[in-house]
């Protein structure tokens, strides 16, 4: 197959599209101008330039494509909503019309767990109405899977909608090693009592969901949760990578309603000046890692066939491999 990859300079279009190369497929990748492309580069992967904010650039990428698989989107900086919904809504819908207006036959859309809120107490299923948390990244990617769930309904787009749950791997900066920088630091806490469910899912079992999902006859039209049914609290997953890179596990729990107020506080503090950098500590932050989460995925095992494959524990194993080699 001929597979256009937006994001895919990220850790989950590294790994994603190392997967497609390895079972045969044409692989292009959409990248904005200046990212570092190079890992791409040696691996004679079709860089394109272009932004999926602006629908002009997308002809050219995915003319002659027979799927993409859109994993572009904002993530992970402090932004006001606006910017958010640029990219994670009007920029969804903007490869999604493109790669109709290019014939596109198949169109995996990368979604996310926060889509559903959190602390919901039973696990989520795919057809729980969506009420995300009130932050920019969770309200920008429910407005983006509403928005392609509405297309399917509408307009017939060839479209899968996959809500991964957070995932970790080789490469992971944005959790993984963030996380292991403040034990080695012995700056990490425990956030309340630390017994709740952490929504975690090592990469590869999120490329294994992708993958179904571009292949499979019963996805088309669908939304799937994409995780690991067999999850670690915070405290075992703190501990997991404490032991793995030599650092000592956090005894200190901190209220979870304090650590609450504390990131409404440090916000306010950024709204009032203005700062575009992410604050010390969020509302958005305290309730991924301090609430339970969890996520129903018996429709992606009977109807896809999905199973994860790496357990969290081996996961940990596996990043805590590649974190240390950052120090040499």
């Amino acid at each position: 197959m001929e597979i256009l990859v937006t994001g895919g300079g990220g850790l989950l279009g590294h790994h994603l599209v190392q997967a497609l190369l390895d079972r045969g497929d044409r692989v292009r990748v959409l990248a904005l101008p200046g990212e570092d492309m190079s890992w791409f580069d040696e691996r004679g992967v079709e860089v394109h330039r272009g932004d999926i904010c602006r629908r002009e650039t997308l002809a050219k990428p995915m003319d002659g494509a027979d799927a993409v698989l859109h994993l572009a989107g904002m993530i992970g900086v402090w932004r006001p909503l606006e910017d958010y919904l640029a990219v994670n809504a009007t920029g969804t819908e903007n490869v999604c019309r493109a790669a109709v207006a290019q014939a596109v036959t198949r169109i995996v859309h990368v979604s996310s767990w926060t889509v559903y809120g959190m602390d919901q107490g039973e696990p989520c299923r795919e057809d729980r109405a969506l009420a995300p948390f009130s932050e920019p990244y969770a309200i920008s990617k429910a407005e983006g899977d509403k928005l392609v769930q509405r297309m399917i309904a509408d307009e017939g787009l060839p479209a899968v909608i996959i809500r991964p749950g957070t995932f970790f791997g080789p490469g992971d900066r944005l959790h993984f090693a963030r996380i292991a920088d403040r034990l080695r630091a012995g700056r990490s806490i425990i956030i309340g009592r630390g017994d709740n469910a952490l929504p975690l899912v090592y990469v590869t079992d999120i490329v294994q969901g992708l993958l179904l999902g571009l292949d499979h006859e019963n996805a088309l039209g669908q939304a799937f949760n994409i995780t690991n049914d067999a999850p670690l609290t915070q405290q075992e997953f703190l501990r997991a990578i404490a032991a793995e890179i030599g650092a000592k596990a956090p005894r200190l729990h901190v209220p979870y309603r304090a650590l609450y107020t504390a990131g409404y506080a440090f916000e306010r503090l950024s709204a009032i000046t203005h700062s575009q950098r992410q604050p010390l500590l969020t509302r958005l932050g305290v309730n991924v890692f301090g609430t339970s989460n969890r996520h129903a995925i018996d429709k992606a095992r009977k109807e896809l066939g999905y199973a994860p494959q790496v357990s969290l524990h081996e996961g940990v194993r596996l990043t805590g491999s590649w974190y240390r080699t950052l120090d040499s």
